[in-house]
C-alpha cells in the first residue's frame, strides 16, 4: 500500500460556457478513496453516468480514474462532451502528471482518482472543453499532491477572496 492516504484538489480554468471546474480525490486504492471509487462506479445514477478516464478505448490511465459528471447529462451534446473531450482531457492530464512526476510512477498502480467534472449545459466548443478540463485536472492534481492550498494561505486570503459566482465586494 502506498500510504499517501487521501488528498484533495480543486481547480477552475476558463470562462463562459466552456469553463472547467474540477474537484478530485487522489488516494490509496486500499483506503477510503478506493472504497469511494468502487462505490461510485457500482452506484450509477440517472444523468450522472460515471466513466473511466481512458486515452482511447482499451487504454485506461493509471492511476485508474473515475470521472463523475457534476451536472445532469440531459442530451446527446452533453454526452458527446463528457465522453469525448472531457474524458480525454482528464485521462491525458493524469497520464502527463505521472510522466512529469507529479504522481510518482511507482505509485500509479496503487492509487485511484475520483474526478468531478463540470460541463456547462450550453457548452459547445469541444476544443475549449478539452483545453480547460486538461488544465484544470492537471492543476487540481498538482495541488492535491502538494497539499495545496496550505492552511496559512487560506487564512491569509480568506477576507480578500472574491468568489467569481458570488462577488461580494
Amino acid at each position: 500500500m502506498s500510504k499517501i492516504g487521501i488528498r484533495f484538489g480543486e481547480a477552475l480554468v476558463g470562462d463562459g460556457a466552456e469553463v472547467a471546474h474540477i474537484d478530485l480525490i487522489v488516494g490509496d486504492k486500499e483506503g477510503p478513496a478506493g472504497i469511494g471509487f468502487a462505490f461510485g462506479l457500482a452506484h450509477q445514477s440517472y444523468g450522472h453516468t460515471k466513466l473511466f478516464a481512458v486515452l482511447t478505448p482499451n487504454l485506461l490511465v493509471k492511476p485508474v480514474t473515475l470521472i463523475v459528471p457534476k451536472v445532469t447529462i440531459r442530451n446527446m451534446n452533453q454526452v458527446e462532451l463528457i465522453f469525448g473531450p472531457a474524458q480525454y482531457a482528464v485521462a491525458k492530464a493524469v497520464a502527463d502528471s505521472v510522466a512529469e512526476g507529479l504522481i510518482p510512477k511507482e505509485l500509479a498502480d496503487e492509487l485511484v482518482i475520483i474526478c468531478g467534472v463540470f460541463i456547462h449545459p450550453s457548452a459547445k466548443d469541444k476544443d475549449k472543453v478539452f483545453k480547460n478540463n486538461y488544465e484544470a485536472t492537471k492543476l487540481a492534481i498538482k495541488r492535491a499532491m502538494a497539499g495545496e492550498p496550505k492552511v496559512e494561505e487560506v487564512l491569509e486570503k480568506k477576507d480578500a477572496a472574491i468568489h467569481p459566482f458570488y462577488p461580494t465586494k
